[in-house]
């Protein structure tokens, strides 16, 4: 059976324009939905942080309205507190690449707060996609790529990419307290070849070993992808 390091945000808050703190962390269901599908078919899942910090869990993402339901939030729930692996989580710089089948980066708004900072998550990211190993990152985890750059060049340049689309930004209501948008600053400069599909709709782009998915709804078709790809 593989072995996939998930690379998860530490953040709890994210400061917008006018210095309030948007509460935040990892988006529930892109951590639980391919958490799953990856354990339940019997692969080992560890999780790393910046710091080695217990990822926190954004609270919107397991209302009700936003998991589908009673129902849908409840097995979120579930999944999230059976998932030791969240309450021990490695340094990132403390990863060995060389120890995983595969690396997947859930979203949320966090990785727009450490993750596109993170010398180690840009260090990581750039040796995964060197590999040619797999890389799964979906929503907003796509930040990190701005941490790759290295004299403002990154190596993922000209990869075909997708992301939270600043549509769905909007449709949230961040757009205008956001110091800076995923989509912009993916395409102007990490100048990537970004792509979108249709707002909350599921949709994935794959370029050599590198699988984007758009939004949360993404993360159960990224997480499929990877069972695939692990099979194979």
């Amino acid at each position: 059976m593989a072995k996939v390091l998930f690379i998860v945000s530490g953040a709890t808050y994210w400061v917008l324009k006018d210095g309030t703190r948007y509460a935040t962390g990892y988006w529930a269901e892109e951590f639980a939905s391919p958490y799953k599908l990856l354990t339940d078919a019997g692969h080992d899942v560890v999780v790393a942080t910046p710091g080695g910090v217990t990822p926190n869990v954004d609270m919107m993402s397991l209302r009700p309205s936003m998991a589908g339901g009673e129902d849908g939030a409840l097995e979120l729930e579930r999944i999230i507190r059976s998932a030791e692996v969240m309450r021990r989580p490695l340094k990132l710089s403390d990863v060995r690449l060389e120890d995983y089948d595969a690396v997947y980066l859930p979203g949320g708004h966090g990785p727009m707060s450490d993750l596109a900072f993170d010398a180690d998550a840009g260090r990581l990211l750039t040796a995964q996609l060197a590999s040619g190993n797999p890389l799964f990152i979906v929503c907003h985890a796509p930040a990190a790529l701005l941490a790759t750059r290295i004299h403002g060049v990154s190596p993922f340049k000209g990869y075909r990419v997708t992301g939270f689309s600043n549509e769905e930004e909007e449709a949230v209501g961040l757009a205008p307290l956001a110091t800076w948008l995923l989509e912009t600053d993916l395409k102007e400069k990490v100048e990537v070849d970004y792509s979108r599909g249709p707002m909350w709709e599921p949709y994935m782009v794959e370029d050599r070993n590198l699988v984007t998915g758009q939004n949360p709804h993404s993360a159960a078709v990224l997480g499929n992808r990877m069972l695939e790809i692990l099979k194979a």
